[in-house]
């Protein structure tokens, strides 16, 4: 098993990253979180989970080992493979999905794009005793491998809604939902926040669904 790659982010895609180690090219499927943490050609850090199939070896690679190894255990429920389970964390932080767990929170599994009320009650009850509970009572800090030159805000924004499984239309539409909250972090000075804007982004897909 390959547990981490550590080297220099020679290409950034809207679904994956691509690490220079030792000569060789690495590609890692990521979650927009982890995506928007990398600059290219500075070096970076990733976790990753290796899935074989019979045809293809995909890495799938993650900010630290907690976030790797909740998207290992969410896939020890049934119907569960590797691209829900990275749906799961794109929406959500491990802590998050946690305390969704713990307290039977079905609204905010329903938020991830593939799952139903159904689905989501069943998980709620297959990961009850698997994923554990909260590590801190907070909103869980990503400590992601640090990276320049990202895409412009609403391109990478844009790029995950669409890598999840919607439209262009309703990304689209879901961008200009939360460009105000954008236009606040760049009024303020910082850089708007990708991670937090595509779950607000979720969020207002699910209401209008």
């Amino acid at each position: 098993m390959i547990a981490f790659l550590s080297g220099r982010v020679a290409a950034l895609a809207p679904t994956t990253a691509v690490i220079e180690v030792g000569g060789v090219g690495m590609a890692v499927q990521c979650a927009p979180a982890t995506l928007a943490a990398l600059r290219l050609d500075e070096q970076a850090r990733l976790a990753t989970s290796l899935v074989v199939r019979e045809d293809s070896l995909t890495l799938y690679g993650f900010a630290d080992d907690d976030e790797r190894q909740v998207f290992e255990l969410l896939q020890t429920a049934s119907g569960v493979g590797p691209r829900l389970a990275q749906a799961m964390l794109a929406v959500h932080s491990p802590d998050a999905l946690r305390t969704a767990v713990a307290t039977g929170d079905e609204k905010a599994l329903t938020a991830v794009p593939g799952i139903g009320k159904k689905g989501a009650q069943k998980l709620l009850l297959e990961l009850k005793d698997r994923l554990g509970a909260p590590l801190s009572t907070g909103a869980a800090v990503r400590s992601a491998a640090v990276a320049s030159g990202p895409a412009p805000w609403s391109d990478q924004l844009l790029s995950a809604l669409v890598g999840l499984g919607y439209q262009s239309r309703e990304a689209e539409e879901a961008v200009v939902q939360v460009t105000p909250q954008a236009e606040a972090a760049l009024a303020e000075g910082a850089q708007p926040p990708v991670p937090q804007l595509l779950r607000a982004a979720l969020q207002s897909l699910n209401r209008t669904r």
